[in-house]
């Protein structure tokens, strides 16, 4: 597999809220978990499984190591899509905090977004403000998604 291109600032975002899912503790290893939107996850995040189909309950419990990746397996595919999407460069932490956010909203949202059409534009500080709209999961407004996006709009911001 080729290498992310996303920062380990990025990364460590990204696994600090996907977090390794809560699945069943009775079986040894990374169960898979339903995440608060209600898809069926394991690792950190992963909606596709080591066989690469969609997750389900039923997916084996995989190793710290498969959990790690299967991350970078999804970061890399995330990548590929933003940079069908993206037509203005990105500085490093641009990239990871635009990663970070499409691992977590997917790439078809992100699509159709304000905030991708004004980067498109170069209004970075217009993108950047719109972090904060994506903090739905499931239909309502989840905290840890406010948290996330706020750290995800800082380093977009940051150089």
């Amino acid at each position: 597999m080729d290498e992310v291109i996303c920062n380990e600032r990025g990364i460590e975002l990204i696994k600090k809220f996907e977090g390794l899912g809560d699945g069943d503790k009775s079986t040894p290893g990374i169960s898979a978990y339903v995440c608060p939107s209600g898809l069926p996850t394991i690792g950190y995040g992963s909606i596709y499984g080591l066989d690469d189909r969609r997750v389900d309950l039923s997916h084996r419990s995989i190793s710290l190591d498969e959990a790690e990746w299967l991350l970078r397996r999804d970061i890399k595919r995330t990548e590929c899509y933003i940079d069908h999407l993206i037509k203005v460069d990105c500085h490093e932490n641009e990239w990871a905090a635009i990663v970070s956010l499409v691992f977590n909203i997917g790439s078809g949202n992100f699509k159709g977004s304000t905030l991708r059409a004004r980067l498109n534009r170069g209004d970075r500080m217009g993108a950047a403000d719109e972090f904060p709209k994506w903090r739905r999961g499931g239909g309502q407004i989840l905290p840890g998604l406010v948290r996330r996006r706020a750290e995800e709009r800082a380093l977009f911001l940051e150089r």
